[in-house]
């Protein structure tokens, strides 16, 4: 993720940062957990880890509410700014890889 704008409580594990791709998990140990705003440079998708829900809130200041399945990935374009927060009473992480162009 980039263009951090406020730290989040989420934890960040790169994995791989090179000129093609970046993959990222980001682990939430408990419900509220986030990962900071921020906007993303690159088109991405994301692979949750877990069955659950996250929110994401908007600069609007709506949050939306995404479930999740384990293994089933789902694609973003860059450019909007938001904060993922875990709405679960468990840990949960997903694996973000973002597509270097």
């Amino acid at each position: 993720m980039c263009d951090d704008t406020a730290e989040g409580t989420a934890i960040p594990t790169e994995f791989i940062n090179n000129d093609r791709a970046r993959v990222t998990e980001w682990r939430f140990k408990n419900r509220g957990d986030n990962t900071g705003w921020h906007r993303h440079e690159y088109d991405y998708v994301v692979v949750p880890l877990f069955d659950g829900i996250l929110e994401i809130e908007t600069e609007s200041g709506s949050r939306t509410t995404g479930e999740m399945k384990t293994g089933v990935p789902y694609f973003r374009e860059a450019g909007i700014e938001h904060d993922v927060i875990n709405g679960n009473d468990f840990e949960c992480a997903f694996v973000e890889i973002e597509l270097m162009k």
